[in-house]
C-alpha cells in the first residue's frame, strides 16, 4: 500500500468517525428546537454561534487550518438552523405552478404536514431543491395518456438530484369557466401543453381554439382575473374552487384512465426501502458510443442479469446534432450484489451513467 492508500483509507477512517458525530449532534440540535420552541425563542441567535466559534477555535493546535475551521462551523451552523427550520415549519416542498396545480395536489396528498413552495418552472424548483432552499422537489414525470414529460428528463440527466419515490395521481380534467357562463360561451381553452393533449378530442369536436399555459393553476388563474365568459381553463376541480371558476363539464379527458406520475427528487439517495421491499424500481440514464451495436450491448447486459426495463426513452443531448441520452426504468433492486455487477457491466460499455434513483410507487 502506498502513501496515498494509506492517506484515503484514513481519511474513509474519519469521515465514518464524523458521521456518528454528525447524526449525535442533529440529535441535539433537535432537544435545542424543542427548548425554543417551548419558550418562544427564534432558530436564530447570532451571538450564540459566535461564542460557538470563539470557544471552539481553542481546539485547534494547527494555525494553518484555523481559518477553515471556521469556515466548517458556520457551515454545520447554517446545516443546523436548517434542520430546526424543517423540524419546526415541516419540510419545503417545491413544485411548478401555483396552488391548484396537479404537483400541489400530489405534494398535499403525499406530505400533507409540509409546507408547498411554488416556482414558475420545472428547472427551477429542480434547482431549490439543489441549492437547499426546498427539502424537496415534486415534478412530472409522465402522464398515461400523454406521455413523458421531457423537460423533467432533462433535468434527470444533467441535474444531481436523486428520485426516491414516484407518486401516482389519478388526474381528472374539467372545463372551468367564470360564474355564469355556460359551456356554449367558451371559445379559448387555456392550459398547460399536457392537458391540452389529454382533452385534445373534447377541444376538436367543439371547434375551441386551444392556447397553452407554463400550468393548469396559472390558466385557471388567468381566466378567473380575465372575467371573460368566452375563455375556459382545463384544470382540476381543486382548481376550480381556489379560483372562484366553475365546472363547465367535468371528466373532459380523452381517456377515463388518466394517471399522473410524479418524481420525488431530493439530494440523497434513500436506500431504507431496498432491498427487498417489494415494487422496487430504478432509474439509469446513458450515453452509448458511436457505434454500431453500442445500444444493443447494454440491453443485453440488462437482460442477462435478469431486470424488466419497464420503459426506455430517448431523448436529444444538448450539443452535438443527434447525440441522444436514454432514461430507463428498470423493475428490481439495484443494492444486490447482481444489482451492483450490473452497474459495473455498464459502466464499461457507456460513454456515460448515471443511477438516478432508486424507488417505490405510492398510488394517491
Amino acid at each position: 500500500m502506498n502513501e496515498l492508500e494509506e492517506a484515503r483509507l484514513g481519511i474513509a477512517s474519519v469521515d465514518k468517525d464524523i458521521a456518528a458525530l454528525f447524526e449525535e449532534r442533529m440529535r441535539l440540535v433537535s432537544k435545542v428546537l424543542d427548548y425554543k420552541k417551548g419558550n418562544g425563542l427564534p432558530i436564530l441567535d447570532a451571538r450564540q454561534e459566535e461564542r460557538v466559534i470563539a470557544n471552539n477555535l481553542g481546539n485547534i493546535s494547527d494555525p494553518s487550518v484555523r481559518e477553515y475551521y471556521v469556515l466548517f462551523l458556520r457551515d454545520m451552523m447554517k446545516i443546523s438552523k436548517a434542520f430546526q427550520g424543517r423540524l419546526m415549519n415541516g419540510m419545503r416542498i417545491a413544485y411548478c405552478g401555483v396552488p391548484g396545480a396537479f404537483a400541489h395536489i400530489a405534494a398535499g396528498k403525499a406530505f400533507p404536514e409540509a409546507s408547498p413552495v411554488p416556482f414558475p418552472d420545472f428547472e427551477s424548483a429542480y434547482h431549490a431543491c439543489e441549492n437547499g432552499d426546498a427539502d424537496i422537489a415534486i415534478l412530472p414525470v409522465e402522464n398515461s395518456f400523454a406521455g413523458d414529460v421531457g423537460g423533467v428528463m432533462d433535468l434527470c440527466f444533467s441535474g444531481s438530484l436523486y428520485i426516491n419515490l414516484m407518486l401516482e395521481l389519478d388526474v381528472s380534467q374539467n372545463l372551468l369557466g367564470i360564474k355564469g357562463s355556460v359551456p356554449s360561451d367558451i371559445k379559448t381553452v387555456l392550459s398547460h401543453p399536457q392537458a391540452l393533449a389529454q382533452c385534445a378530442k373534447f377541444i376538436t369536436d367543439r371547434g375551441l381554439e386551444a392556447q397553452e399555459f407554463a400550468n393548469t393553476a396559472i390558466a385557471a388563474q388567468q381566466v378567473a382575473r380575465a372575467g371573460d365568459k368566452t375563455l375556459g381553463a382545463i384544470a382540476s376541480r381543486e382548481t376550480a374552487e381556489l379560483y372562484g371558476l366553475e365546472i363547465l363539464a367535468p371528466n373532459i379527458n380523452s381517456q377515463v384512465a388518466n394517471t399522473t406520475r410524479f418524481a420525488v427528487f431530493s439530494r440523497a439517495l434513500n436506500k431504507t426501502s431496498m432491498p427487498g421491499s417489494g415494487g422496487e424500481h430504478f432509474i439509469l440514464v446513458f450515453t452509448v458510443r458511436n457505434e454500431a451495436g453500442a445500444l444493443a450491448k447494454i440491453l443485453n447486459i440488462i437482460g442477462s442479469h435478469s431486470f424488466n426495463m419497464s420503459s426506455l426513452h430517448s431523448r436529444p443531448v444538448a450539443g452535438p446534432l443527434w447525440n441522444h441520452y436514454f432514461f430507463a426504468e428498470l423493475e428490481g433492486s439495484v443494492d444486490t450484489e447482481n444489482g451492483r455487477d450490473l452497474l459495473r457491466q455498464l459502466q464499461t460499455v457507456c460513454d456515460r451513467l448515471k443511477m438516478v434513483g432508486s424507488y417505490n410507487s405510492l398510488c394517491l
